[in-house]
This record gives C-alpha cells, sequence and structure tokens, in this order.
C-alpha cells in the first residue's frame, strides 16, 4: 500500500497541472508559448530604446538619462518576474497572462498620445520645487510614470510562460532554458530594429505602435482562441483612437510652423526657420545647436569668435589655411569661413549625416566642402593628414562625447596639426562653479598646449578657447591689420580685445576618468536657476494661482 502510495505522489509531480488541460488549443502547441516570449522580449527592447529617444529631445541623450532609463526598467522587469511566478502559482489560468500583455500593449499605445505631455508637466512641477539635480529627477520621475508600469507587465510573462510551458520535471529544464533563449534572441532583434529601422525610417512614435501592435495581436490570438474576445474587443478601438491620436505627434507641440521635424539614428531634429536665422535644435528644453544669420554678415556668435584661429597660425594668410572641423554640425563656422577667407580649404566631420543633409538644405553650407559622416576622434585615428586650424564644436548641453574631452584626445588633435597650428574650441556652456565643465577642458588642453587663450562670447553662454604652442597674440595682430573688411576687423578687435591667458589648473579628464554628463548636469543647473528665478520667486510668493495670471 506504501509502494503503491509513493508511485502515485511521483507521477503526480510529473504532470501538468490540473488547470492546464483546459487551457485553449493554441497553447497546447508551446511554439505560441515561445513565440509569446519571443515577442515579450523584442517589446521590452524597443521600449527601452524608445523611451531614450522620447526622453532625448527633453533631457538629451547623456549617459545619465541612459543610466537612469535601464535602472528603472530593471526595476520593473525585476518586480514583473516576482509577481508573475507568484501569480502563475496561485492562479494558472493563461488568461491572466494574456490580459496583463494586452494593458502593456495599450499603455504602450498610449505612449505617443501622452507621453510628451507627462514630461512636460512633470518638468514644469520639479523646475519650480527642486533645485538640484533636476536632470537626473525628472527624468526618473518620467521614467517612472510612463514606463515602469507596462514593463512591469512583461516581466510576469516569463516566469509565467515557464509554469504553462513545463509538461514534467525530466524536461524543465529544457523547456525553461527554450524560453530564455527565445527571450533573448527577440531582445537581441529587439535592439537593432528600433535604431536601425523603425526609428529612424518612422520615427519614435511609430515604433512604440509597432511594438504595442505585436503585443496586442498575441492577446487577441489567445483570447480568439479561449472564446472569450467579445469582452476584449474595446482594447482593439483604443489601440486604433492611440493610432490616430499618437501617429504625428511632435516632440515640441507647443512650437509651429517649424521647418523641418525628424529623428536620426543619433538626434532628434529641429528646424525652425523666420526671415532673419534659420535654427538647428537636438533638444527642446536646453537650448540649440546652431544658428544661421540670413543677413549674410557677421552675427556675433561663437562661430564669429573662432574665425580669429586663421588669424593666429604663424607664417600663413587664412586664405591658405586647411581647416578641418570636428563636430561640422550645420557649417555655419564653414560658411563664414569661406566667405570671409576665399580660397581656405575647408573640411568637416560630423557623425550624424541627417544633419549634413539639414546643413545642405537649409543652412547653405556649400556642396564643395566635404563632410565625412564619422565620429571625429575615430576620424583623427583613421587619417594622416595635417591641418593649420582644427576646430572641436562637437559639445551641446550635456552630451559631450567623453572620448573628445580627454588628455588623449586632445594629444591626438596636436599631432594632427601642422607646424604653429591652431586649435580652437567651442565651449557653449558656462560654469560657476569650482571644477566646472570648462575648467575641465582648459586644464587638460593645457596640459597640452603651450598656450592657451578664452574669450567670452557676448550675449550667450558659449566660451572660445584658442590653443597652439606659437605666439597666437602676435599672430593675431599682424593678420588683423591686413583685413580689408571693416565688419570682420571689428570683430576681431573685439576678439583680441578680450582675449585672456589661461592659466592652468589641476582638473585634467581622461579616457579613464571623464565625468562629463555630471560636470555638465551642474551647468545645467545653474542656467535653469537662472532662467526660472523670476518664475520661481512669483510661485514662491503667489503659488500658482500668481504664477499662471504672470504668464
Amino acid at each position: 500500500m506504501n509502494r503503491e502510495k509513493a508511485v502515485n505522489t511521483e507521477e503526480a509531480e510529473k504532470t501538468v497541472p490540473t488547470e492546464r488541460a483546459a487551457s485553449p488549443a493554441i497553447l497546447r502547441n508551446r511554439v505560441f508559448l515561445y513565440l509569446t516570449e519571443f515577442f515579450a522580449g523584442m517589446s521590452v527592447m524597443a521600449v527601452e530604446l524608445g523611451a531614450s529617444r522620447l526622453l532625448a529631445p527633453y533631457f538629451s541623450s547623456s549617459q545619465i538619462v541612459w543610466t537612469i532609463i535601464i535602472g528603472t526598467i530593471m526595476i520593473a522587469m525585476a518586480l514583473g518576474n516576482v509577481y508573475g511566478g507568484r501569480s502563475a502559482d496561485r492562479n494558472p489560468d493563461p488568461g491572466k497572462l494574456y490580459g496583463r500583455i494586452l494593458i502593456a500593449a495599450l499603455w504602450i499605445a498610449a505612449i505617443p498620445v501622452v507621453g510628451k505631455y507627462v514630461i512636460i508637466g512633470i518638468s514644469a512641477l520639479l523646475i519650480f520645487s527642486v533645485s538640484s539635480n533636476f536632470l537626473i529627477i525628472a527624468a526618473f520621475a518620467a521614467c517612472m510614470v510612463i514606463f515602469v508600469f507596462p514593463l512591469f507587465l512583461l516581466g510576469t510573462v516569463t516566469p509565467s510562460l515557464a509554469k504553462y510551458s513545463v509538461g514534467s520535471l525530466e524536461d524543465s529544464g529544457r523547456t525553461v532554458g527554450n524560453l530564455g533563449a527565445f527571450n533573448t534572441v527577440g531582445s537581441i532583434i529587439g535592439t537593432f530594429v528600433p535604431t536601425f529601422v523603425t526609428i529612424p525610417s518612422v520615427g519614435t512614435s511609430v515604433t512604440f505602435l509597432i511594438f504595442s501592435g505585436i503585443l496586442l495581436a498575441l492577446a487577441i490570438l489567445y483570447f480568439i482562441s479561449a472564446g472569450r474576445w467579445k469582452r476584449k474587443a474595446p482594447a482593439l478601438l483604443c489601440f486604433l483612437l492611440c493610432c490616430l491620436l499618437g501617429f504625428s505627434g511632435s516632440f515640441a507641440f507647443w512650437e509651429k510652423g517649424l521647418a523641418y521635424e525628424g529623428e536620426s539614428v543619433y538626434n532628434y531634429l529641429q528646424v525652425k526657420e523666420n526671415d532673419r536665422s534659420v535654427v538647428l535644435s537636438t533638444n527642446v528644453l536646453f537650448g540649440v545647436q546652431s544658428v544661421y544669420m540670413k543677413n549674410q554678415g557677421l552675427t556675433g556668435m561663437y562661430y564669429d569668435y573662432a574665425m580669429a584661429a586663421p588669424l593666429m597660425v604663424e607664417g600663413k594668410r587664412p586664405q591658405e589655411c586647411e581647416t578641418l572641423i570636428l563636430g561640422m554640425g550645420t557649417g555655419t563656422y564653414a560658411v563664414q569661413c569661406g566667405k570671409y577667407y576665399e580660397g581656405m580649404k575647408l573640411e568637416g566631420v560630423e557623425i550624424d549625416d541627417r544633419i549634413t543633409e539639414l546643413a545642405r538644405r537649409y543652412f547653405y553650407l556649400p556642396e564643395d566642402v566635404p563632410v565625412t559622416t564619422y565620429d571625429g576622434r575615430a576620424f583623427l585615428n583613421a587619417v594622416d593628414r595635417k591641418y593649420d586650424v582644427i576646430m572641436v564644436d562637437a559639445y551641446q548641453d550635456i552630451t559631450i562625447p567623453f572620448q573628445m574631452s580627454s588628455f588623449e584626445f586632445f594629444s591626438l588633435v596636436k599631432a594632427h596639426l601642422k607646424e604653429n597650428g591652431v586649435m580652437v574650441v567651442n565651449m557653449n556652456m558656462r560654469g560657476r562653479r569650482e571644477g566646472n565643465i570648462n575648467q575641465y577642458l582648459a586644464d587638460t588642453i593645457s596640459r597640452v598646449f603651450g598656450n592657451v587663450y578664452t574669450v567670452e562670447v557676448a550675449g550667450s553662454t558659449n566660451r572660445e578657447l584658442f590653443a597652439s604652442d606659437s605666439d597666437m597674440l602676435s599672430c593675431l595682430e599682424a593678420g588683423r591689420a591686413e583685413i580689408t573688411d571693416e565688419g570682420l576687423y571689428a570683430m576681431m578687435e573685439r576678439v583680441a580685445g578680450n582675449l585672456q591667458r589661461y592659466e592652468q589648473g589641476g582638473y585634467i579628464l581622461t579616457d579613464d576618468r571623464a565625468p562629463v554628463e555630471l560636470l555638465g548636469m551642474e551647468v545645467i543647473d545653474d542656467i535653469i536657476a537662472d532662467e526660472v528665478a523670476y518664475y520661481k520667486g512669483i510661485y514662491e510668493r503667489e503659488g500658482i494661482k500668481g504664477l499662471l495670471e504672470g504668464f
């Protein structure tokens, strides 16, 4: 009797739970379960990459933002794993899982419709209540509100499917391994497809809708098989509504009459044009990347100040200089140099070919100025040519490429300069605190070059830095004396009169240690504090009512 009981117990441990016998026919073939795992893994990665593109126009695409995205998503997935396992043990009805997938699909579909408004709303609330680390707190809050819940639901997929898939203890390892493999392969594909296919070709909003539709299709197939579809029919209507409302949403929804708005592999891109200027923005909250003034004259902007660099090259006239621009952008510096130093050989490097297209289309960059689509440092590593002037203009808000800010990088730039060559760097954020990003950059450059001078660009947060081993001031004086254009002469006189010799300090950036994102964030905090000080005072005195009346 005891032997018979033991045998029955052993057989019970190896058999499928009785609830599985009532599962829909579609689940009796493990292929559908594996497909569910595959597309769930794919969708998680697609949403993660979509999150980076949704946040980038507002908070940049820096390492800080990526850390926040990855961290919050891992939190959501971990909690989902725990809940999914417990839920499957407590109630092994597959309908519960596919119901969660259905909800996740609808939530993801709603992101293009309401996500940007949530981000702006959170930013508006925090900007008046947070005095430091605004970027971190706002990005983290936006991630938590927008992305944690649907990814928590998708995190329940793997443990739930393991419960439904394991037929016996004898094949449990193989089944769980197959589920993990399908999830991993789906995640791999979900990493590449948004980055190289959907986001560049149809945009972030449609990418969310595509992967939401895939998840919705999985859930629909299950409920149709289970004969329970009628109660889920409103979900399809909600998805279609999201498609209609979210398909053409603009990141800068408050802007009207944009000349261009789109996305590339690297950036969100926005072009604004009026009678006076053309502006390129890659971040709708923290300023612009390039401004071109249509008057075809000098503008007083940073690229006019940087035109002093060719005059600082000893033994050469500006027209004879060979100039390389790392971070060509829209080519405003090249256009000005080409106009005032006719005959100068100009060459650019720009990692984003879409920006180069916009430069030719909207910013009057001549077709005869060659632009190589490449990373600036990688370009220097790949070529042996030397130049008279190298302009480094690859810094924007806090997305300073660390590999183009280190001692090793500036040493590489120097190696590509001819004798008496000059490097000019556009530093677009002025820090007030000791040990700010500009101090780090200037100190690092001072370790490489014998002479370093800086000049503040009037009316902006830009600062131009000139570096060489030659006597740049004497060359500038001699070159300025030969200028015949009155406007250019006055501009160079302003530069010469405001140049300050930089005294080296001890702040050094290296390939091993270059915390440029954190340093940049400190400057962003200062800029925000300056910009909102007036409205913050109204808010503190009169509350939200006074603030609304002030607007």
